[in-house]
């Protein structure tokens, strides 16, 4: 991978505002991204993120740190806590800012053992599929300790679909995909675009997921815009 959407996030913390960038889905149509949404501080953070962040307990592991956002926050509230993140560009950010322990690598690849692990901004996202969930839950439960905590945020995009004359949604599963909220995302920066995979998960197709896996799954809070925030723990 060429890693554009953290290169694109390097050159905006080292001032070069030169190019925009843009996204768009395999469902959705192409939009300017804002780059400042992910230098965002506490205060300007959604609630669900600002509720995530204040069940934050014990050694804190945040999956997908991307520029490190949430973590300089736990940091400044005196918690260790570690950015992990796929992208070199993106964790190059983090140490720009300030992150004190950084790591570059793919979450299955990575071990340790962490109190609270946070996967927000529609973390849950990097599972890619809904096939290889089971795959990322039980990597999440082997980083857990155990009474540790999973903290992740998803969104149910089943408002991005056409309903019925009886209310219904029309579901058109894209070719290849096994689940509605199986997207492939295209950014597009400076002449050049890469393509990935992303998973938007529903609650209760996330809490299935979790029991399988030997998990627990709580509802913590919903918010305004089909998403929400989950708890997961082992066994309980």
């Amino acid at each position: 991978m060429s890693d554009l959407l953290g290169r694109s996030l390097l050159d905006y913390q080292k001032g070069d505002r030169s190019e925009d960038m843009y996204v768009e889905t395999n469902i959705s149509e192409q939009e300017y991204l804002f780059r400042s949404h992910f230098f965002r501080s506490f205060s300007q953070m959604i609630p669900l993120e600002q509720q995530a962040l204040a069940m934050a307990q014990g050694k804190v592991l945040d999956v997908g740190a991307g520029t490190g956002s949430h973590v300089l926050y736990l940091q400044e509230k005196g918690f260790e806590v570690v950015a992990l993140d796929s992208s070199p560009s993106a964790i190059e950010v983090c140490r720009l800012r300030g992150v004190k322990q950084c790591v570059c690598a793919d979450v299955l690849d990575y071990t340790g053992k962490f109190d609270t692990i946070l996967m927000l901004m529609n973390g849950i996202g990097i599972s890619q599929r809904l096939s290889k969930i089971d795959l990322y839950l039980q990597k999440l439960k082997s980083l857990l300790t155990a009474k540790g905590q999973i903290l992740a945020t998803s969104t149910d995009i089943i408002y991005m679909f056409d309903q019925d004359e009886d209310g219904g949604y029309i579901v058109p599963i894209a070719e290849g995909a096994d689940y509605y909220g199986e997207l492939i995302y295209t950014v597009s920066y400076k002449g050049e675009q890469e393509s990935f995979p992303w998973l938007f998960l529903d609650y209760n197709t996330l809490q299935n997921a979790a029991f399988h896996n030997g998990l627990s799954c709580k509802l913590v809070a919903e918010g305004d815009a089909y998403n929400y925030l989950a708890k997961m723990q082992i066994g309980e």
